[in-house]
């Protein structure tokens, strides 16, 4: 992997892991545009881009690492639980799962979702304006919604959303929880994987592995922010069309 190849990864990675759009599909398609196989060299800098977007968080919400917010941070907790406990018991059934095409047709499904879920909450009006309001049975029922997650193309971002909809979350504190949320989920499936593959950076150029991390970094922190400007304004609608168009365009690649 060349340092424009590890740049252009690095931008998918932080401009799709925050959205509901699945930044698994997205890292599919990229890396098979660029050429690139699924070896363990590949596998470690993902891990690498991975952790940078979960500095972006960091980085756009220190104000919520202080004891002040130390209820949040239990129904954060709370809600990573599910997904957690499923995941570990079942990681290799969850693995036999991974097809390009499971991925297209998830794409699809939650594309279909979103539609539906808009169309249902049209004129509702949201109980809980703000993340810090969320309840703790409403973030244990967005932990269970975002086992859906695990299933490739699904969209973790996309499962916890449609999930804090459905329970009362206006938008906006509907994707801050899902950004406050990715925190546990990514350290723990990052943290596996580098367990598995800390021997694959021995032999890794260094070049690449920062020139992604940086790129992903930048691009995670800026859409975060912007992201939460455009929910000010409009619904999740477009995602829901884009996931339906980019399904259907993964199927026609493989079928």
């Amino acid at each position: 992997m060349d340092i424009l190849q590890a740049m252009i990864l690095g931008l998918i990675e932080g401009a799709t892991e925050f959205l509901p759009i699945s930044s698994t599909g997205h890292m599919i398609v990229a890396s098979d545009w660029l050429g690139l196989s699924q070896s363990e060299d590949n596998k470690a800098f993902e891990v690498i881009i991975q952790l940078a977007a979960i500095l972006a968080v960091v980085a756009n919400y220190g104000e919520k690492f202080s004891l002040r917010y130390l209820e949040l941070w239990k129904k954060v907790v709370l809600a990573f639980i599910p997904i957690g406990a499923v995941g570990f018991l079942l990681h290799k059934q969850i693995k036999a799962l991974f097809t390009v095409e499971t991925v297209a047709v998830m794409f699809i499904v939650g594309g279909i979702v979103f539609l539906v879920v808009e169309y249902l909450q049209r004129g509702r009006e949201y109980a809980v304006k703000k993340v810090e309001d969320v309840s703790y049975r409403q973030a244990l029922w967005i932990g269970l919604a975002q086992i859906f997650a695990l299933i490739p193309g699904t969209s973790r971002a996309g499962a916890s959303i449609i999930g804090a909809l459905l329970v009362g979350l206006d938008r906006k504190s509907s994707a801050e929880f899902s950004f406050l949320l990715a925190l546990p989920v990514m350290l723990a499936a990052s943290g596996f994987d580098l367990l598995k593959h800390y021997h694959d950076f021995a032999g890794a150029q260094m070049a690449p592995l920062l020139a992604g991390f940086v790129v992903a970094f930048v691009s995670a922190w800026l859409v975060m922010r912007l992201f939460i400007h455009f929910l000010e304004r409009f619904t999740f609608v477009a995602f829901g069309i884009y996931r339906i168009l980019f399904g259907t365009l993964l199927l026609w690649m493989v079928l």
